[in-house]
């Protein structure tokens, strides 16, 4: 089906180029969205300053390739590649690409932007060979809510576009310590007006510095996960986006470049008496004073306390305790939610902003070529759109459907994944008579469902959404 879509988009978009071919600008964004098809999903990391997103992102990639600090190059929109050779690119407001040195200084990617201030720049494009990039392109912004209101305006106005500029993030990682209220309206003002009007679906909440919780006791990322729990639930998120994740981007970092260097200095802390150990983790500055300080930089007290824990449990070299690390600082998770909602989604959340630009184009030049009633057949015919809205709708409260009924729909319409087994509740590789059987039953229950006088109007229109799911998956199957 969503083959099906991608051709159609890219017809749609084929067919546009050919009309305004004699316009440059639309022609150069018409071409841009034709390659953006076939380029990796791109996601983008947002949250206020010092929320943890470089940390994150550098976890995510297993590298040391995004500044952590508050250097020059934070304050500028990042893009983090696939690339078979490390190169970084400057790209100004106005002129042509500057090429900049690749320079890494104890393994960490330092970026010189030779003078030029962040309010010349557009972005900085980093190509990195790296497994993980080849899967999606990773974007850095600058921190919102932040002090500097330039900083903060970059960020929106990458996220946020107007009538004529379409984002070019498909999707969203927005990281918070905690809800706050500037998150819960950040991520309003993000909710997308356009045509698919599906902004939660393709948006992920991550509760960052996860460890930090609890005061940072070994046990804070349980605190951290029961709170992310509860915030699925809140209705000031469940709108705004799919999921929450709890993840503490510093540990995960650590985690997966760990050196035999700090296994040593975290074993030797291992073996020293506990109460002589529990008092130098009573703070950063008493710790500072007592051990080498850069591990503080690396680990955090949690991270210290939870390493010589698992030291001490067993985690007897190096590769043993970066895996137990990585295992409980919550990326796992975070990137099983990127893989089920974001990766297994690529094609249509990225037919979803060719989609989307184009229509924004057509509403801006009054469609003198008359591409209005293709586009709009798209939106309307296809059926993975509506899925889409019902989803969103669903997670907003905007559509309401009984307790037992909205979590059977949430499933088939994918929220836990798109494979037909899992939108049916059944194990992975279940056998394709066991989805026939599955799939009818559903779609016996939901035609009885959109047939029930009970339900309002809006309840029985997703009631036949559904019905169509289940048709889908049973002639798939």
């Amino acid at each position: 089906m969503t083959q099906h879509l991608i051709t159609s988009v890219r017809h749609l978009l084929h067919h546009a180029l050919s009309a305004y071919r004699t316009n440059p600008r639309a022609t150069a964004a018409l071409g841009h969205q034709l390659h953006r098809l076939d380029e990796p999903l791109r996601v983008a990391i947002a949250g206020k300053v010092k929320a943890g997103k470089s940390t994150l992102l550098n976890a995510l990639v297993g590298e040391a390739i995004a500044a952590t600090d508050a250097g020059e190059c934070t304050r500028v929109v990042t893009w983090y590649r696939a690339g078979a050779t490390p190169r970084v690119v400057l790209q100004p407001l106005d002129g042509p690409p500057v090429p900049l040195p690749v320079v890494r200084t104890g393994g960490v990617l330092e970026i010189d932007m030779g003078g030029v201030p962040a309010e010349r720049v557009d972005r900085l494009v980093v190509d990195w060979p790296a497994q993980s990039l080849r899967e999606m392109t990773l974007i850095d912004t600058p921190g919102v809510a932040s002090i500097d209101a330039a900083n903060s305006a970059r960020t929106t106005r990458f996220l946020e576009p107007d009538d004529e500029t379409p984002t070019e993030a498909d999707a969203v990682v927005y990281l918070m310590r905690h809800l706050h209220v500037a998150d819960a309206q950040f991520l309003e003002s993000f909710r997308d007006q356009g045509v698919a009007r599906a902004t939660a679906v393709n948006t992920v909440a991550a509760i960052s510095r996860a460890d930090e919780i609890a005061g940072g006791r070994v046990d804070a990322m349980f605190s951290a996960r029961a709170i992310a729990t509860r915030y699925r639930s809140e209705p000031a998120l469940r709108g705004l986006c799919q999921n929450v994740v709890a993840v503490a981007g510093l540990l995960a970092f650590t985690g997966r470049t760990l050196r035999q260097d700090e296994f040593a200095a975290v074993k030797a802390l291992a073996e020293l008496p506990r109460p002589e150990l529990e008092a130098a983790l009573l703070s950063a500055d008493r710790f500072q004073r007592t051990s080498d300080p850069a591990l503080v930089g690396r680990f955090g007290l949690f991270g210290i306390r939870l390493a010589t824990s698992l030291i001490r449990q067993g985690a007897a070299s190096p590769s043993a305790l970066a895996g137990e690390l990585v295992a409980r600082s919550g990326l796992h998770e975070l990137q099983r939610v990127l893989r089920v909602q974001f990766a297994e989604r690529r094609d249509l959340l990225k037919a979803r902003s060719a989609v989307l630009a184009l229509d924004r184009m057509v509403r801006a030049d009054g469609d003198p070529y008359r591409l209005a009633p293709e586009l709009e057949r798209i939106l309307t015919a296809t059926h993975e759109f509506a899925e889409l809205r019902l989803l969103a709708a669903l997670r907003s409260g905007a559509v309401t459907l009984p307790k037992p009924m909205a979590v059977d729909a949430q499933r088939l319409l994918g929220d836990e994944g798109g494979a037909p087994a899992v939108r049916l509740g059944l194990e992975p590789h279940a056998d394709r008579a066991d989805l026939r059987r599955a799939a009818s039953i559903a779609l016996r229950r939901w035609q009885g469902n959109a047939e029930n006088p009970v339900l309002g109007r809006r309840a029985a229109d997703a009631c036949r959404v559904l019905v169509r799911t289940c048709e889908g998956i049973l002639a798939g199957t």
